[in-house]
């Protein structure tokens, strides 16, 4: 059997997230970090998190995220799935179903696969944005 060369055909052990780092709701400040060879397996939300901050502390350009309270992650969107239509985060759940909430369940609990999207931010920011959701810019 002929290998494929579909990059969407990546196993869900060797998968590429894109996680995108809010600073600023209302302004709608965000930093994408790409993160790869991820085992969705294995890899839990809370080891996600930690990634993902070394990910902002470790590497260049990401200067003014460095001092963000990270708290939370949501998915955003699978690859090729339907978007949202707010630019940074999924607001389409009103119950926010979509909020990884136990932090030692593994992403593919959650539902990821290769080339997902998830938000990565603070949840009182996010609470005080949803309250009253107007972007400034």
């Amino acid at each position: 059997m002929a290998e494929s060369i579909n990059p969407y055909d990546r196993p869900i052990t060797d998968a590429t997230l894109t996680v995108r780092v809010i600073k600023n709701f209302p302004y709608r400040t965000c930093k994408n970090a790409v993160l790869h060879n991820i085992d969705l397996t294995t890899v839990t939300a809370d080891e996600l998190k930690e990634l993902t901050k070394k990910h902002v502390q470790t590497q260049p350009g990401w200067k003014t995220y460095k001092s963000v309270q990270l708290d939370t992650l949501k998915l955003y969107t699978k690859a090729h799935g339907t978007k949202t239509m707010n630019l940074i985060i999924n607001m389409e759940d009103v119950d926010d179903t979509l909020v990884f909430r136990d932090g030692s369940a593994t992403l593919a609990s959650y539902g990821c696969e290769h080339e997902t999207e998830i938000s990565f931010f603070n949840m009182k920011d996010y609470e005080e944005f949803k309250a009253n959701p107007e972007e400034k810019w």
